[in-house]
């Protein structure tokens, strides 16, 4: 399926419409070096630092990602009141993000350090607490005044707990009767219960239905989840297999966009901003997902958590061959 030109022209105005992401957000730390020995003191590698990064990570991924395109996003999440939190903030203040960060000094905002030579990852080191019940209410009471002013509501979900409320949250969004996808985490996917949209990989799915051993298998447990769940829709995203998208009417398959892959960390995020943003502007759900895949297949091609802009989607776009 190509992309219709009523969808470019889309792409190329101005993306006002509202989308309010909500979920773990964490801080992604890079350090760049180069490796040349190994340790005297052990068996492992060492890495001589030459450069270093910061990048928000999780949902907050999502909404710079929305942000990036042009869109109008909004996140509301929990950090800690820590010297990590004012780095996320001074980041989404300068790509443009909207952001309600409620501060809980009883947590350390989330980090992830990743340390890399010539662009492969050598160690990741996390640093994670879950939120207080405290902040969790109150992010919940600041969904309920929020949810009206927005077209689109993406719940990202990283297992961190700041989607505890999520239940209820989808309840809330549904009587706005709003647009709600979900990425999706965890083996119990009863929480989402009403969502418009999941967007599992092939492993969150495995997590939630078991696994398949071929297409007639998967085909049956993913159009079982959706029904099970009264989804919209259902689109698993399957690396170098594509995306397949389930309807209540069809299944349809998008295969990727050939090229060299560096880094798919963070491409779940691109997807489902890149959904959100096409489906906030009435683009109908197969040409929203055959351009998420195409931002996808941008993203891939970076290291790190990335974002696509407005000009390198327009450009994938115009060179899918015929």
């Amino acid at each position: 399926m190509q992309i219709q030109q009523e969808t470019i022209n889309i792409i190329k105005a101005t993306l006002d419409k509202k989308i309010l992401v909500v979920g773990d957000v964490m801080l992604d730390k890079y350090w760049f070096g180069d490796v040349n020995r190994i340790s005297p003191e052990a068996p492992v590698p060492i890495a001589r630092i030459h450069k270093t990064d910061m990048r928000p990570g999780g949902a907050a991924n999502v909404a710079r990602n929305i942000a990036s395109v042009g869109g109008n996003a909004t996140l509301l999440s929990v950090v800690g009141d820590d010297d990590a939190a004012n780095d996320l903030e001074n980041i989404l203040n300068n790509d443009g993000v909207k952001h309600n960060l409620q501060r809980d000094n009883s947590i350390d905002t989330i980090v992830k350090l990743r340390v890399l030579a010539r662009n492969q990852q050598l160690i990741r080191i996390d640093f994670e607490k879950n939120p207080s019940h405290e902040i969790l209410i109150e992010i919940l009471n600041h969904f309920e005044k929020m949810v009206a002013e927005f077209e689109v509501i993406i719940f990202s979900d990283y297992g961190k707990g700041g989607l505890t409320h999520i239940v209820r949250m989808i309840e809330i969004a549904k009587q706005h009767n709003k647009i709600i996808l979900v990425d999706p985490k965890g083996s119990d996917y009863s929480k989402y219960n009403g969502a418009t949209m999941l967007t599992p990989n092939k492993s969150e799915l495995k997590d939630a239905t078991g696994n398949w051993t071929n297409e007639a298998q998967l085909i049956e447990k993913a159009t079982t989840l959706k029904n099970n769940l009264n989804l919209e829709y259902l689109l698993v995203t399957r690396s170098e297999e594509g995306m397949t998208l389930f309807t209540k009417s069809d299944t349809s398959n998008y295969p990727t966009v050939a090229q060299e892959v560096f880094d798919v960390s963070g491409a779940g995020d691109t997807v489902i901003a890149t959904l959100a943003l096409m489906l906030a502007n009435n683009v109908n759900v197969h040409q929203a997902v055959q351009v998420a895949n195409i931002a996808a297949g941008v993203v891939v091609g970076k290291v790190g958590t990335a974002t696509v802009n407005k000009h390198e989607l327009l450009t994938a776009i115009k060179n899918i061959p015929l």
